[in-house]
C-alpha cells in the first residue's frame, strides 16, 4: 500500500525549499535506492555526484538563470515546447498532458495570447519578463540545499549501440527510485534543464563539477526538504493533467484500446497476493 500510494503521490517541486541542509542519512540512504535500480547485464552505468558547496550552487543557479533569460528572450522556448501548451481547460482535459497557460510564471500569464506572436515577444523583452523570469529560476536553484548530478559511463553509453539504449532506460530507473524516496522523506526534486537549452551552458556545469571524458554528465536536479504544509499532497483523481489508461493502454494488440479502466483508481492490493475465486 505505501508503495502504491508514493508513487500516486508523486510530484515535481517547482517551489522553494526549506534552507535546512538535506541530512547525510538521507542522502546515502537516496543513492542506495538508486543503486538497487536494474540495469542491462547489471552493468550499472549510473554515476551520481552530490553538491553542498555554496559557490558550487550559486554558479549553477546564475547559469540556469541566465540560460533561462536568453531562451526566453529569443523567443526559442516557446517556439520549441509549443506543442505542450493548452490554452483552455476543455482543450487541457481533451489532450490530458502537457502545461495549461494558467500554471505558467505569473510574469507570462498577460501574454497568453500574443506569446507565439512576434510582436508579443518584443513586448515582454520591452517590458524584461525574460529577465525577471531568469532572476526567479537563479533564486530558486540558489535556493536548494542540495544539487544531484546524474552521469552515464561513457563505456557503457554509446550512444550508436544498443548499449546507449540499455543505459539510458537503467538511468531512467535509477532516478525513479530516487524521486519515489523524496517523497516519502519530505523531500521535493526538480529537474534544473535551462542550462540545456542554450550553447555553452551544459559544458560549463560539467567544468564546474569536473565531470571526467569518462563520463557524461545527462542531467543535474535540485533537492531540499518541503514545508509540512506541502508534503504528501493530496491526490485528485480526476486531474486533467494525466491521460486515462484508455489514452496509454491497449488489449491484445495497438488497434484495441483497454476499456473499463477510466472512471475510479485501483484500491492498492498486497504484494504477492492474486484474486480469490469463487469456486
Amino acid at each position: 500500500m505505501e508503495l502504491f500510494e508514493a508513487i500516486r503521490r508523486r510530484r515535481t517541486t517547482n517551489g522553494a525549499f526549506l534552507p535546512d541542509p538535506v541530512s547525510e542519512e538521507h542522502q546515502r540512504l537516496l543513492m542506495e535506492l538508486a543503486g538497487r535500480a536494474p540495469s542491462q547485464l547489471n552493468s550499472q552505468p549510473w554515476r551520481f555526484v552530490l553538491v553542498e558547496e555554496r559557490p558550487t550552487i550559486e554558479r549553477v543557479a546564475e547559469i540556469s538563470g541566465s540560460s533561462m533569460t536568453r531562451t526566453m528572450a529569443e523567443g526559442t522556448f516557446f517556439e520549441r515546447y509549443k506543442p505542450y501548451f493548452r490554452f483552455s481547460p476543455a482543450e487541457m482535459d481533451q489532450r490530458r498532458d502537457g502545461m495549461l497557460f494558467d500554471k505558467l510564471p505569473r510574469p507570462l500569464k498577460p501574454f497568453t495570447k500574443q506569446v507565439f506572436t512576434k510582436r508579443g515577444q518584443l513586448l515582454m523583452n520591452t517590458l524584461r519578463v525574460p529577465q525577471t523570469l531568469g532572476e526567479e529560476n537563479r533564486k530558486l536553484v540558489a535556493g536548494s540545499p542540495l544539487l544531484l548530478g546524474v552521469m552515464l559511463d561513457r563505456h557503457e553509453y554509446r550512444k550508436e549501440e544498443l548499449s546507449g539504449f540499455y543505459s539510458v532506460f537503467s538511468m531512467g530507473a535509477a532516478m525513479e527510485n530516487i524521486w519515489l524516496a523524496t517523497t516519502e522523506l519530505g523531500l521535493g526534486i526538480q529537474f534544473v534543464s535551462f542550462p540545456m537549452e542554450t550553447p555553452g551552458a551544459w559544458e560549463e556545469i560539467e567544468g564546474l563539477l569536473r565531470v571526467p571524458e569518462s563520463l557524461e554528465l545527462m542531467a543535474v536536479y535540485r533537492i531540499g526538504y518541503l514545508p509540512p504544509e506541502r508534503r504528501r499532497p493530496a491526490i485528485d483523481w480526476t486531474s486533467s493533467e494525466r491521460k486515462r489508461p484508455s489514452q496509454y493502454v491497449f488489449r491484445g494488440t495497438c488497434d484495441t484500446p483497454q476499456q473499463g479502466w477510466d472512471d475510479a483508481p485501483v484500491a492498492g492490493a498486497a504484494a504477492g497476493t492474486a484474486p480469490t475465486g469463487t469456486g
